[in-house]
């Protein structure tokens, strides 16, 4: 037996506050806590979802390969990508630091690359298997999200901290601001993807 829709019921949930309220009679009905258009569905959630999924996944090819930030000492300069400063650390004995930088710039957005995906695959293809599952794994998408701009968060802490050295300087590069790109590319798709598509009945369009 399928599960029972909101459509059934008429009853809609607004996408930002959650309130359960009558379903829209028109395309301009409002939530009446928060004020946000009422959808039965989010409009184009699949392909806005894809898009900025697209872009997040071709800002993340640069945001590796272009250096993050610039260290400079005595006269010398060296540039570090996100992978090479996970190694100095790791190399320096710093592999606690190393676990974090390596967990919140690579593991967490290919997870959220993949978790994505597989959530619009699955609503695509009208699944109905594993629904509280998918339900539960995009809500930990959105959670951590947020956690993933600390590597932006360190990066910009160290070149505030060293520029009371005299005897050094660091300096953001390019990548940063890719990697940056990134996280906000994926929390905007994570955003645009409407979680009540995971329990629509196959015959739903």
């Amino acid at each position: 037996m399928s599960p029972p829709r909101a459509q059934r019921l008429g009853v809609a949930a607004c996408h930002l506050c959650t309130l359960v309220s009558d379903a829209p009679s028109n395309a301009h009905a409002r939530c009446p806590r928060c004020g946000a258009r009422l959808h039965s569905r989010k409009p184009a959630s699949r392909s806005r979802t894809f898009a900025l999924l697209c872009a997040a996944i071709l800002f993340y090819l640069p945001a590796n390969l272009l250096p993050v930030m610039r260290t400079s000492q005595f006269g010398h300069a060296v540039d570090s990508t996100i992978l090479s400063g996970v190694m100095a650390f790791w190399q320096a004995g710093e592999w606690d630091i190393a676990l974090v930088i390596f967990i919140a710039s690579i593991v967490i957005p290919c997870a959220k690359f993949l978790a994505l995906g597989w959530l619009m695959w699955t609503t695509r293809r009208k699944h109905t298997l594993g629904r509280k599952q998918r339900t539960l794994l995009y809500r930990a998408v959105e959670f951590i999200g947020y956690w993933s701009m600390l590597d932006v968060l360190v990066v910009g802490l160290v070149c505030a901290l060293v520029r009371f050295d005299l005897l050094g300087r660091i300096e953001p590069q390019p990548g940063i601001a890719f990697f940056g790109a990134v996280v906000m590319l994926t929390m905007l798709s994570a955003s645009h993807f409407d979680p009540r598509l995971i329990w629509d009945d196959p015959e739903h369009d």
